[in-house]
């Protein structure tokens, strides 16, 4: 995560410790990225919701929830599913009892785009759910966004908004009027959080998206950020284009890339090293499991930071 994110911005960063009964309502621009740079950087377990057709099958479905993760299906993913979705709203409920985290990806699609798209109401049925059955439910917006989605590691903006409690809406209307009204304050505080670019607008793209090293980093980076390139270049580069022709028309690149690398990654730094001592026979080149991720980290920091205007095809 320390290569992948280059830098993490979060105008709240207190809110990484908030405890539960707390659902977690984001937007959704980078698939399963969105919920793990989310897991990893709070202080409690996150249980995550997700599209329900995933789980489709038992070996997939059995993996998920180990990671907790739960579907969650939309009426285009068949009408004789939604009943599971009640079952979720269940194990939401036993979660929140247990004063612990959901999150929710209240538009209910991922696209890479800065953009918020128009909310669903399944963030408003799990919260009145909640609330319903005489829980504190807590309501945090959050809007992520990223400084690129087709360049591998990234400046990443967090922004959290204000905590929606049951006293901020009217719990004795009828359903379709308090989901309608609950979402709408909802989009109101994620449209200040989620940053608003067209993907042609390269200027405001630099101006929000862009954070450059400074002089004395470049300096300082700029022989392990070449030696960072060369060595994992190897690895890297292949990875990248098998990722591409698997993901050219979707908007999964990032996640299948980031999750190619999590499992390759390792074993390539163990082959280096152990060719590197055999070939020597010095075990002090042991070390390199720390210098060579150092690298790599070095780079990072000093490569291009934005996608080009329009672009689809995967960059450095």
């Amino acid at each position: 995560m320390l290569i992948f994110c280059r830098r993490v911005t979060i105008n709240k960063p207190e809110l990484l410790q908030k405890k539960g009964p707390l659902l977690l309502a984001c937007n959704h621009p980078n698939s399963f990225l969105d919920g793990a740079i989310l897991a990893d950087l709070f202080d409690e377990p996150i249980h995550s919701l997700a599209r329900g057709d995933v789980f489709k099958k038992p070996l997939y479905s059995k993996l998920l929830k180990s990671l907790k993760i739960h579907p969650i299906y939309r009426t285009s993913e068949g009408v004789e599913n939604l009943n599971i979705n009640y079952q979720t709203f269940t194990v939401c409920k036993e979660i929140f009892r247990q004063n612990g985290i959901v999150l929710i990806f209240s538009e209910g699609r991922c696209i890479n785009e800065w953009h918020l798209r128009p909310l669903k109401k399944g963030t408003a049925r799990i919260a009145f759910s909640a609330w319903d059955a005489d829980i504190p439910l807590e309501i945090l917006p959050v809007g992520i966004n990223y400084s690129s989605f087709r360049r591998f590691s990234k400046n990443v903006f967090i922004n959290f908004g204000e905590v929606i409690t049951m006293h901020d809406v009217d719990l004795n209307h009828a359903d379709g009027k308090r989901y309608q009204s609950f979402t709408n304050r909802l989009a109101d505080q994620l449209q200040q959080l989620v940053f608003e670019i067209d993907k042609n607008d390269a200027q405001k793209q630099k101006q929000l998206l862009e954070r450059k090293p400074s002089l004395f980093a470049r300096i300082i980076l700029f022989i392990p950020a070449v030696l960072g390139f060369l060595v994992h270049a190897p690895l890297y580069l292949p990875v990248k284009s098998f990722t591409y022709k698997r993901t050219w028309n979707n908007d999964h690149f990032d996640s299948v890339l980031v999750t190619l690398v999590l499992f390759y990654y390792p074993l390539y730094l163990i082959l280096l090293i152990a060719a590197v001592i055999l070939l020597t026979h010095n075990f002090l080149f042991l070390f390199l499991a720390a210098a060579l991720p150092f690298t790599a980290w070095a780079y990072v920091q000093l490569k291009p930071q934005l996608d080009k205007p329009g672009a689809t095809t995967p960059l450095a």
